[in-house]
């Protein structure tokens, strides 16, 4: 039970049951909340951008801000594995090289924020990593690696559930109406009455929030990452890795991780547009043909030849920084533009403090923030 203001707050809707929205039905449940969790699709579905055994884990950002929350975030996935009984964070070490001013510029956030971290030559990252080959600077920090997606998610709701949260699948939000008592949820299962409501609805934001809230353009693509079996080291013991174009690097930039399906690696925001309701799931082979280049000439540990095509969504801002903010008895969360799961549990956090506590959003992440409307 909590206060906003003047107004008693006991019940809270999270809708949306990705990571961000389990995320935040699992802050709201720790401070006792009764918490109604809604999603539209049944457990483990792949409509989404929550989904999968992999996601980059990294504190290296050139922004404070985002230093400070994955800091956070690091002490609350670790959280959620002592609550859970789960091993969600398996820390590999964080590899960033290409553009010596893209990698320098993340040096100082970490420094300033405490956290370790190594500068290596070319040579001296390939020796410690020879599945990968390196074209200038190399920045690591060891506190990052990967991040296990669909137990995530699993641990979120099971944790929500057990401090008396309700999981509710297979329910559609169809409009959000205040009143002058807080919020009505429609949904295809009937009303729900609550005292307001969290929205994480991934790329569906436009459709569900845009007659309620001014949001700017989001763009939703799909994106074709591939897995590469590798040759000789562990996919497990791999870092995660960026290669910011720049330098030798002349095409996209480059993201990659180890995981159970062997070595990910993929591009940056380059994916069609689509709408999550008609996209086609189907992988382009000129895409495909691009990471099989990239890793025949950058990763060695792998066998080039072996690729296997996937699609996931990206819900883009202009800025490609969050939108996580409130207007009314509406807290809301959109537009994580490729690089948001890391911080899933410290988004929850920052959810619940602001359908709680009514205090502003980080300048950030604002809504009204400069610079979001272009596009």
């Amino acid at each position: 039970m909590s206060t906003n203001g003047s107004t008693l707050v006991t019940h809270i809707v999270v809708v949306g049951g990705g990571a961000m929205g389990s995320a935040a039905a699992w802050a709201l449940s720790r401070r006792g909340i009764r918490v109604t969790l809604l999603e539209q699709f049944g457990p483990g579905h792949v409509r989404g951008a929550s989904h999968g055994s992999s996601r980059i884990f990294r504190q290296a950002y050139s922004e404070d801000g985002y230093v400070a929350l994955a800091a956070r975030s690091f002490e609350l996935w670790k959280e959620l594995e002592s609550a859970s009984g789960q091993t969600l964070l398996t820390l590999t070490s964080a590899l960033d090289h290409g553009d010596p001013e893209i990698v320098n510029a993340r040096v100082k956030p970490l420094q300033d924020a405490g956290i370790p971290y190594e500068l290596l030559t070319p040579a001296e990252a390939g020796a410690r990593w020879p599945g990968l080959r390196f074209d200038t600077v190399v920045l690591t920090h060891p506190g990052a690696g990967r991040v296990h997606a669909d137990d995530s998610l699993t641990a979120l709701q099971s944790e929500t559930v057990r401090l008396g949260g309700e999981v509710r699948h297979h329910v559609a939000v169809l409009d959000i109406v205040n009143t002058s008592e807080g919020v009505v949820v429609r949904t295809s299962d009937g009303d729900i009455h609550a005292d307001h409501v969290v929205v994480a609805p991934g790329a569906w934001a436009t459709d569900l929030l845009g007659e309620h809230i001014d949001l700017p353009v989001l763009r939703t693509t799909q994106e074709q990452p591939a897995f590469f079996t590798p040759l000789k080291q562990d996919a497990g013991i791999w870092p995660s890795f960026v290669h910011h174009p720049g330098a030798e690097l002349s095409t996209e930039g480059i993201y990659g991780l180890g995981s159970v399906e062997g070595i990910k690696i993929g591009e940056h925001a380059t994916g069609p547009e689509v709408h999550p309701d008609s996209r086609d799931f189907i992988p382009l082979p000129a895409g495909e043909r691009r990471l099989i280049e990239y890793a025949r000439e950058w990763l060695p540990g792998v066998d080039a030849d072996s690729a296997t095509s996937i699609t996931c969504l990206y819900t883009v801002t202009p800025d490609h920084n969050f939108i996580v903010d409130r207007r009314g008895n509406i807290t809301f969360a959109a537009g994580f533009s490729g690089h948001g799961f890391k911080f899933t549990p410290v988004i929850g956090e920052l959810l619940a403090d602001l359908a709680l506590e009514n205090i502003p959003a980080p300048d950030f992440l604002r809504l009204d923030r400069e610079g979001l409307r272009v596009h």
